[in-house]
């Protein structure tokens, strides 16, 4: 704790005190939730988990008011008028083991989704303000809500914060004025045209917020706080287009002054919070920022909101560096309390750690979004690429061994690190070998970058662990068949990792030709003009990349599209990624395939055959990895219990190679 004493002073909302000033940001819980609208058993679970961390304050991911007026399929999205009897029963229990561990808890209740409806998550038409294309297929229009409508959302919002309430819920938190969700929509000129009293001025788009925060008071009393999600600024650039951080445009959403201008309004209404952000849809790398932003990047705003309202300030944006976290508090000019989203999934014991003075031993979030968003928009439950056992803690944590093995890892990358990390904590006795003189295979160059520096923080932890759990690590080593035979271990797991693809054209073996390792490790020179070939994910960074060191990049892409082939990215990623190409004056060649390598040039083609030059110095590279299971092929069928995992197995990304670690030690 020494260092942390701010994190750790109580702070109240509304009558509520809370217990220290760190609070688990609300995240959707996809595919935890029941068919009739409660919390599952993993719900509970994943909860509890971050109150016996030590949370001071759990803000639930969205639960929805009503599922008539919109409708989502059942199973989705927790509501608790669908069942009320069912939401109490599947809550209260899990309110009640919270506050056993000193912590509080708001339920988070959603007006709506508005535009921003996936309408594969709905069984209606989209529902909106007013008749605005659908987010994410703008050939669909929204329905318009009539004036009924909306006076029905009002009241079945305090309905859910009367049924919050009796569950013990210590106050709910309203979703929102934040992100561009059906409650944001109302406020904002560009999706609000009505002509009743829920539009017009600023004042009629701020109706809707308003009743909603004063009919909860009404039902629920004066001290029960009701704290609203906000978002300062939108950084809409226009219809489906965001705007990055120093990027010159004209806000079409709602600008800071206008941000600065509502929060009071909304304060004298009613409201005990401010759960502050910044972005939208439209924007969405700024709402659920990627490892491509910086860390605490809402301050700047949270400062200038401060400054306007008396309500305690939580802040969130990438806050989960405990150095970070303490300084804006002592500060005391852009936050109050501190929200850990990500940070959270990661390592749900991030509050003891910091009390502990055990801050080498957080495991950090890399911001990639694969084990969260990304796994709920295709329709899976809500974990982490680097806590597999977030979001099924109780069925799928680490237990010990009921026998003592010798494990033999081959291979020092994530995959080999996360596995002699579980077997270890299982009571394993554990060798790894890695051939290189370093830990971390292709994460390693993945980390050189400055917006690549959170990986960087997972290889630290992960060499950590190496040590504090006592694993034999012996680097510079090559392993045979003839070692592996000599030392006869129990079980052998092969993380022998990949390695990159080379395509068989011309002059594929000229100089000036290196891959995206060599070029982001320097281990080959880079002239002024590049040619990267390859547009998936790490050709694309490696772009921005060598972009921002001055150089004159094309990208060549054989498929229509960046970044869309091989596994999905997270949409606030890739839209990321393809803004920052632009913002980098990246030039991008699609539906062409490298022909030759010349002399300060290459030669592509495209589907119709037809030819085209691009001058380089240098070609780099990045058409994909291909697994290296040479050595599993040699021992496989001649030694009992060899698994393979991580890239040797298939290569994918950070997250299936500590999955597919996760998975074998914790078994063996």
């Amino acid at each position: 704790m020494a260092g942390f004493e701010k994190l750790f002073e109580p702070i109240k909302i509304g009558s509520v005190e809370i217990k220290n000033r760190i609070a688990m940001a609300p995240m959707g819980i996809l595919g935890l939730s029941t068919e009739r609208g409660g919390f599952s058993k993993r719900a509970e679970d994943y909860y509890v988990a971050r109150a016996k961390g030590g949370t001071g304050l759990i803000i639930t991911g969205i639960v929805k008011i009503e599922n008539e007026i919109e409708k989502v399929h059942e199973g989705t999205i927790p509501c608790p008028t669908i069942d009320p009897s069912h939401f109490i029963r599947t809550s209260s229990e899990m309110v009640e083991r919270i506050h056993a561990y000193g912590s509080k808890i708001f339920l988070q209740l959603g007006i709506g989704l508005g535009r921003v409806a996936s309408p594969q998550m709905l069984a209606c038409q989209p529902v909106a303000p007013s008749a605005i294309p659908n987010y994410w297929d703008p050939s669909i229009t929204c329905r318009e809500l009539t004036t009924d409508e909306v006076e029905r959302l009002v009241k079945m919002a305090a309905e859910s914060a009367a049924i919050a309430k009796v569950a013990g819920f210590d106050g709910v938190e309203i979703h929102a004025v934040h992100e561009g969700y059906l409650l944001d929509q109302f406020t904002i000129a560009m999706f609000n045209r009505r002509t009743d009293k829920y539009g017009g001025d600023l004042m009629g788009r701020l109706r809707l917020p308003i009743e909603v925060v004063k009919a909860i008071k009404k039902v629920n009393g004066e001290n029960f706080p009701v704290a609203l999600r906000f978002s300062i600024k939108s950084y809409i650039k226009d219809w489906n287009q965001g705007g990055l951080d120093g990027e010159d445009f004209v806000e079409k959403g709602r600008d800071t002054q206008e941000g600065l201008t509502i929060a009071p309004i909304l304060e004298k209404a009613g409201y005990d919070a401010f759960d502050a952000d910044a972005g939208s849809y439209d924007a969405w790398y700024w709402a659920h920022p990627p490892i491509y932003q910086k860390h605490g990047l809402y301050l700047p705003l949270t400062e200038q909101l401060k400054k306007v309202v008396n309500a305690p300030l939580i802040v969130a944006g990438r806050m989960e560096i405990p150095e970070l976290a303490e300084k804006t508090l002592e500060e005391g000019k852009a936050a109050d309390m501190i929200n850990l989203g990500r940070g959270l999934l990661a390592d749900p014991e991030w509050v003891n750690k910091v009390m502990q003075g055990r801050i080498e031993d957080i495991r950090p979030c890399i911001g990639c979004h694969d084990g969260c968003l990304g796994r709920g928009f295709v329709g899976k439950p809500l974990s982490c690429a680097v806590n597999p056992a977030c979001g099924r803690e109780i069925e799928y944590g680490i237990s010990p061994a009921e026998k003592v093995k010798d494990v033999l890892v081959i291979g020092g990358g994530v995959s080999g690190m996360e596995a002699a990390r579980v077997a270890a904590l299982r009571g394993h006795k554990v060798t790894l070998y890695e051939k290189t003189g370093e830990l971390g295979g292709h994460v390693v160059e993945g980390s050189v970058d400055e917006f690549k520096k959170d990986n960087a923080r997972l290889l630290d932890w992960y060499k950590t662990q190496m040590k504090k759990l006592n694993i034999d690590v012996k680097l510079n080593t090559e392993v045979t068949p003839q070692l592996i035979e000599g030392r006869k271990p129990d079980v052998i797991l092969v993380a022998t990792g990949s390695k990159p693809i080379m395509p068989n054209v011309p002059g594929i073996d000229r100089d000036n030709v290196a891959t995206a390792t060599d070029v982001l490790l320097k281990k080959k020179p880079v002239g002024q003009k590049v040619v990267v070939i390859g547009g998936g994910l790490v050709g694309c960074e490696t772009a921005i990349s060598l972009a921002m060191d001055g150089k004159d990049v094309t990208v060549v892409e054989m498929l229509p599209e960046l970044i869309s082939s091989g596994l999905p990215v997270p949409h606030m990623n890739r839209t990321m990624v393809l803004d920052m190409l632009k913002f980098y004056n990246v030039k991008a060649v699609t539906n062409n395939s490298l022909l030759e390598v010349k002399d300060g040039a290459v030669e592509v083609i495209d589907r119709d055959f037809k030819r085209s030059t691009i001058p380089a110095d240098t070609v780099v590279i990045s058409i994909g990895l291909r697994a290296d299971q040479k050595l599993y092929h040699e021992i496989a069928d001649k030694m009992p219990n060899v698994y393979i995992i991580g890239d040797a197995n298939k290569a994918r990304n950070i997250m299936y190679a500590i999955w597919d670690a996760y998975e074998v030690a914790r078994s063996i």
